[in-house]
């Protein structure tokens, strides 16, 4: 789309296409507030599409005694748990428990206890050495005690922040990805009256008009605004993970563990045909321009994990398929370790700007309902929705195309929502199949090439659809019929496209092969 012939008048601007500012849009749009959100990058570039992929409590708050946290987390869990029915599902996880280890057995009793509680539902459970075994013969027996049983979610996190942006586009808002905001403008009185934009890539300008903007650019939300607290500032924090084939980690369910080294808590968890092995926590010192990637050190600490709670597994790291990592933005004051880091968001206002950062993926409704709420004195008089109110267009089962089990439909829906039947309609019955090694249809890469803003081949393949990382050399051995598929519908010449492969695996190799140098 071209910068010039977009609406000029807004009620509001929101910079930043994560969680964060996806929800704050979803919400604004469903309120009636004419609404553009503007992405420096693609959707859910940062942190929203390099997540643990995980919608929790927060069983580690409790540790830390931040009980009002978890709290909120189980809230937001069984919300889109409700509501996300084929995006957000239960996962079950595994704990294992040695006998030389801390925490123990009555801890963790203790504390699944009080995490059931705080969710109404009684879901863990103890099991004995020979018990757990049964269920997970692959964890180490060595010293150990025995095992419990409990319950989170996940999510695809990307196409969690995609769906809130088309389903806010639906209702009348816009999206741009690759457009920055290049400075604000302001009133006589210094309240905000204006924002200059650019498209990153043809370097062309606007100025809109709005009385409210919304910087909920995460890690970077300092350079549009500069924290007001003198002592508090933001502390990037990388978070990296591995990536392995399911026949390398044949779990079923996803394992918690603790790391041999220092204590931490990790985990391997089955997603989208794959295992997720997860995750660090250190401070993030590369420029937050750059593509963030996991290093030798940080890689080398989850296989350590890996290889002591599954050694009968023999892992390597020729096994890994990928590796990812993410960026978080944690409001500190730089007086704990990395890893004791409160989570919870805060708000800054500043004259018709609103900035909110830090928080976690679970709870970015609350997060954009607190950013509504600081900005109100600048929107239009309206009658706001009720917050109780779904945040989601609901899946009703309904007759497919032939040969789709009602399950597929219902994941298509949790990533489409309503163009899931746009899909379906004019799919071939052949590009119904899955990609092996995945949980994605041929389908999916037409579809989002053709209607979901792709600039770069890496937009599709790391965050439309995630071969990407569940694929070996990032889906290498597909790329040629992916061309065949999505050339068609998109305008790259054949120039285009060897360029766009050629950038995008040497990317790849750079940022997301696990064995770099």
């Amino acid at each position: 789309m071209n910068l010039e012939s977009i609406e000029k008048n807004w009620d509001m601007v929101i910079v930043g296409g994560g969680v964060t500012g996806a929800g704050i849009f979803r919400e604004s749009v469903r309120n009636g507030f004419k609404t553009l959100l503007i992405e420096q990058k693609d959707f859910a570039w940062g942190t929203s599409s390099r997540s643990s992929k995980l919608v929790h409590g927060g069983l580690r708050y409790l540790k830390e005694g931040n009980f009002a946290l978890t709290r909120e987390s189980v809230k937001e869990r069984e919300r889109l748990l409700r509501e996300a029915a084929g995006l957000v599902h239960p996962l079950e996880f595994h704990l294992p428990i040695y006998k030389d280890q801390n925490p123990g057995v009555w801890t963790m009793k203790i504390g699944l206890f009080i995490y059931d509680l705080i969710s109404g539902k009684w879901r863990h459970r103890y099991y004995g050495k020979n018990a757990f075994l049964k269920i997970e013969p692959f964890v180490a027996a060595c010293g150990l005690a025995g095992g419990f049983a409990f319950s989170d979610a996940q999510v695809d996190d990307a196409r969690l922040v995609l769906r809130l942006i088309h389903e806010s586009e639906r209702l009348g808002g816009l999206a741009l990805n690759y457009t920055r905001a290049i400075r604000l403008e302001r009133d006589r009185n210094k309240n905000v009256c204006g924002i200059v934009l650019e498209d990153t890539e043809s370097r062309e300008t606007v100025c809109v008009n709005t009385r409210l903007v919304i910087n909920a650019t995460g890690v970077w939300a300092e350079e549009l605004q500069p924290s007001p607290e003198k002592h508090r500032h933001l502390r990037p924090l990388r978070g990296s993970h591995l990536v392995f084939p399911k026949k390398a980690i044949p779990i079923e369910t996803a394992v918690s563990f603790f790391s041999p080294r220092d204590g931490r808590q990790q985990f391997a968890i089955p997603w989208e045909g794959a295992v997720v092995l997860g995750t660090t926590d250190i401070d993030h010192k590369e420029p937050l321009c750059q593509e963030p990637a996991a290093t030798r050190a940080e890689i080398e600490y989850l296989l350590e994990g890996a290889i002591r709670i599954f050694p009968s597994l023999r892992l390597t790291l020729a096994d890994a398929v990928s590796s990812f990592a993410g960026v978080r933005p944690v409001v500190s004051e730089g007086k704990v370790s990395a890893d004791q880091e409160s989570r919870e968001h805060v708000i800054w206002k500043d004259r018709g700007v609103v900035t909110v950062t830090g928080g976690k993926l679970t709870t970015f409704r609350i997060l954009a309902q607190d950013a509504l709420l600081a900005g109100r004195d600048y929107l239009p008089e309206k009658r706001w929705t009720a917050p109780s109110e779904p945040i989601f267009e609901p899946w009703t089962p309904e007759v497919v195309s032939a040969g789709l089990p009602v399950e597929t439909h219902q994941k298509l829906w949790g990533r489409y929502g309503k163009e899931t039947s746009v899909m379906l309609a004019n799919a071939p019955v052949d590009h119904l199949q899955g990609i092996s090694g995945t949980h994605t249809i041929w389908a999916e890469l037409p579809y989002a090439a053709s209607h979901e803003k792709i600039r770069h081949l890496d937009d599709l393949l790391l965050r439309r659809v995630r071969i990407g990382l569940l694929l070996s050399e990032g889906g290498r051995a597909h790329l040629h019929q992916i061309r065949a598929l999505c050339q068609p519908v998109m305008s790259w010449s054949d120039a285009v496209w060897d360029r766009e492969i050629d950038d995008y695996l040497r990317m790849w190799r750079a940022c997301y092969s696990p064995c770099r140098p």
